[in-house]
């Protein structure tokens, strides 16, 4: 069995997407759509920068959906490949379950861009720039890295945002927690503990305000039941009804993303081969976690080409 995956936020870089839309005119094609739903020319962005607004939240976003999205368009465009025929199960990290739901038909292209917008002009201004923080626990389980959120939250908000796989795990909350959790990690057995150089504490409660936007965005949206299952970051689970989709995904705003537990879901649902979409970052954490299973990744023309002619 096999499941399409889509990464997250922090695999943007200027010139994502460039070699693909000069490659293939369905890429083009993404990026146009996504840029007339969004009334900004974010695909020149995306090729020339610069970095600083590349990477603003409501720009990473879209911008990261649109290139894992016309990765797959010319997957089945150029390679005849079709998702219902050739995915079992399909997953994202983080704003790529938004890119998931899109590849398996909940919504279309460009329901997700302005979703995406919206989420990430959100997130952002749902805490002030400096008020909260991320930092990654290396070398340290999902149960050890709770424990050291609780001991540094001393009545802030500190808790675990991301369980990505065995030995990497994400806190997230308010900056003086999170500063207070760095050294106690080290005391209580990370390898490294390290801040994170994002601008808003992503996955914890402070981004309730965020939820609450997410939830009046996808009321006033029709979502279809998709292809095949999607694995929602918040319950490391399939779902398929429209209604859940939507519930799930407000949740996913304050809830952690249990990436390591979705793959694992995965694994244990019969999934021996994984293919990332744009990306390479998630391809990494599945080896980490269930190393047995194949993974792929396909960012070029090259890899897109490759995986056509084995599927």
């Amino acid at each position: 069995m096999r499941a399409f995956i889509f990464p997250g936020q922090g695999s943007q870089a200027v010139g994502m997407g460039s070699a693909l839309a000069a490659a293939s005119p369905h890429a083009r094609e993404v990026f146009q759509e996504v840029d007339e739903a969004l009334g900004q020319k974010l695909s020149r962005l995306m090729a020339e920068g610069p970095e600083d607004q590349l990477t603003l939240t409501a720009n990473a976003q879209p911008a990261i959906m649109a290139n894992a999205i016309a990765v797959l368009r010319v997957l089945e465009k150029d390679g005849g490949i079709r998702l219902a025929e050739k995915a079992d199960f399909v997953a994202g990290h983080s704003l790529g379950e938004y890119s998931a739901l899109c590849a398996a038909g909940a919504f279309d292209l460009a329901t997700a861009a302005r979703l995406l917008r919206i989420r990430g002009n959100a997130m952002q201004a749902a805490v002030p720039v400096g008020v909260g923080a991320m930092a990654a626990l290396l070398g340290v389980d999902l149960a050890r890295a709770q424990s050291i959120a609780d001991a540094a939250a001393q009545g802030e908000v500190c808790t675990v945002a991301n369980d990505n796989d065995p030995g990497q795990v994400v806190i997230s909350g308010h900056l003086g927690a999170i500063e207070r959790a760095l050294p106690l990690a080290k005391e209580m057995g990370a390898k490294r503990a390290l801040l994170l150089p994002v601008s808003a504490p992503f996955h914890c409660p402070l981004m309730q305000p965020a939820a609450d936007a997410m939830e009046a965005a996808l009321a006033a949206v029709m979502i279809q039941s998709p292809f095949v299952p999607v694995y929602a970051n918040v319950t490391a689970a399939p779902v398929a009804d429209p209604d859940t989709i939507r519930t799930l995904l407000v949740e996913q705003v304050t809830g952690m993303v249990r990436w390591r537990e979705s793959v694992l879901a995965m694994q244990a649902a019969g999934v021996t081969e994984f293919v990332e979409f744009g990306g390479k970052v998630l391809a990494g954490m599945i080896k980490r976690i269930a190393p047995d299973a194949t993974t792929t990744s396909l960012v070029t023309m090259n890899d897109i080409e490759a995986l056509a002619k084995g599927l």
